[in-house]
């Protein structure tokens, strides 16, 4: 599949959307990694996919629509991570999500990156970016809907 950008130059989304070659023993860690963190994205971001653009409450730092993206991100970009497909946009979706979950506990609240005694922490955040990183350099591996549709990376 080929695309012009803005500037009129052609780009191969099949290019980036194509999955890296790896080793059976990677290509199920990655499938392990996808199916665990995309499930627990899609239960996190349930309750934010039912109240997209209200879920932050009415004392939101974000407006609606930013909150509805990252409803999508999380939700939709967990559904994603599960099935391997159009993983870099889900995961480019998600590592923008929890940098600004990061930004928000670390630097806003001020919050310490583990909780020792229970409350708020954003350790959990820096996971998640990290993982979603990891999928962007990595891929999905062959498990993955993006290896059947795309194919692999030549």
């Amino acid at each position: 599949m080929v695309c012009r950008n803005l500037e009129g130059i052609v780009v191969d989304i099949k290019k980036y959307l194509s999955v890296p070659r790896q080793s059976t023993p990677a290509d199920v860690t990655l499938l392990l990694i996808r199916v665990v963190g995309g499930a627990a994205f899609m239960l996190h971001g349930w309750s934010k996919i039912r109240n997209p653009f209200g879920w932050m409450g009415p004392d939101a730092f974000a407006p609606g629509f930013f909150q509805a993206l990252a409803a999508l991100s999380e939700f939709g970009g967990g559904l994603a991570w599960i099935l391997g497909l159009l993983t870099p946009l889900a995961s480019a979706g998600i590592a923008a999500t929890m940098a600004v979950a990061v930004w928000l506990h670390a630097v806003m609240r001020g919050d310490p990156f583990v909780a020792s005694g229970g409350g708020s922490s954003f350790e959990l955040a820096a996971l998640y970016l990290c993982i979603a990183l990891l999928l962007i350099a990595l891929g999905p591996g062959r498990m993955s809907l993006d290896r059947a549709v795309f194919g692999p990376r030549s």
